[in-house]
């Protein structure tokens, strides 16, 4: 299959591209730079430099590509801005879904979060509406995620990745990453200006376990998916194991901390039902990982 991967170098993308090369596929992988073009060649993908919030150029470059899908999988986390990574799911999407239709390409899958839900009491799962009444800063994190998948439903064959947490090489959990850095007490943005252990459930998902749902999820049913492990769980069960993993200080819990209602997790009993079985089923097994970056990069959509 001819496949348009908008965000080739970013931290999935880069563990996506040899999988698909790998199981036969043709890829055009974008980049915004010269320099990450030829990572994303050395992956064995075409590069095409082009910016997503560039409609116009975004459109010539899948035109000339002639996909017979488009895999988004856009980014802005490099900075850990909210509001630039809220505007590429807003602007970004918008600009490649417009770009995949004038070419006459129906399908598409999209990176997404599985954070979004509304408050619950259980993992939650695809059925339950998305959290649109949040208050700020979550609120806007939320309604960009809405309209991301919004977006990409005007597609016929729209497929959403709910992912989990990714961890894994490229990642902000992996050795070295700003994770790790924040638990030594050093600058590491607003996103993680505080980490302790709290009983707020997460979900993760290794990233080469969600590159694997993307290349499964070219033959699923429209619609969203959460693609999560087997185990959510409270911040103050896995933080401590990361922080071991990370040859990082173990940090002190915050007295009388509170979860939020929409710390919850999420189900992937929808994505085993359609055949993803992750590598690595809990993060206990995969925060031990120490596999090596395919090639240097940032998370930022390039």
């Amino acid at each position: 299959m001819k496949i348009f991967l908008a965000g080739a170098g970013g931290a999935l993308g880069r563990r996506l591209v040899p999988r698909l090369v790998a199981a036969g596929h043709e890829v055009v992988g974008t980049s915004r730079s010269a320099h990450g073009a030829e990572r994303v060649r050395a992956l064995g993908a075409t590069p095409v430099v082009v910016d997503a919030l560039d409609a116009a150029g975004l459109r010539e470059a899948v035109a000339s590509a002639a996909p017979e899908a488009v895999l988004h999988q856009l980014t802005d986390l490099s900075a850990a801005d909210s509001a630039a990574n809220s505007r590429l799911r807003r602007e970004g999407t918008r600009n490649l879904v417009d770009a995949a239709r004038a070419a006459g390409v129906s399908r598409i899958v999209a990176q997404s979060i599985s954070w979004a839900y509304v408050g619950g009491d259980a993992p939650a799962t695809e059925a339950e509406p998305l959290d649109l009444d949040a208050p700020a800063p979550r609120g806007a994190t939320v309604a960009a995620v809405a309209e991301l998948e919004r977006i990409c439903a005007e597609l016929p064959d729209a497929v959403v990745l709910r992912n989990g947490l990714l961890y894994g090489p490229g990642t902000w959990y992996a050795p070295g990453g700003p994770v790790a850095a924040a638990l030594r007490g050093e600058a590491a943005g607003p996103y993680l200006a505080s980490v302790t252990p709290h009983p707020g459930v997460s979900s993760f998902v290794h990233v080469d376990d969600a590159a694997a749902a993307v290349v499964a999820a070219l033959a699923w049913p429209a619609g969203p998916v959460n693609v999560v492990d087997d185990e959510p769980a409270p911040a103050s069960v896995w933080l401590p194991a990361l922080a071991a993993a990370l040859d990082a200080p173990v940090p002190t819990a915050t007295p009388a901390a509170q979860a939020a209602t929409w710390e919850r997790g999420a189900s992937n009993s929808l994505a085993r039902s359609l055949g993803w079985i992750p590598e690595r089923p809990t993060w206990r097994i995969g925060f031990a990982d120490r596999l090596p970056e395919p090639l240097a990069g940032n998370t930022v959509h390039d």
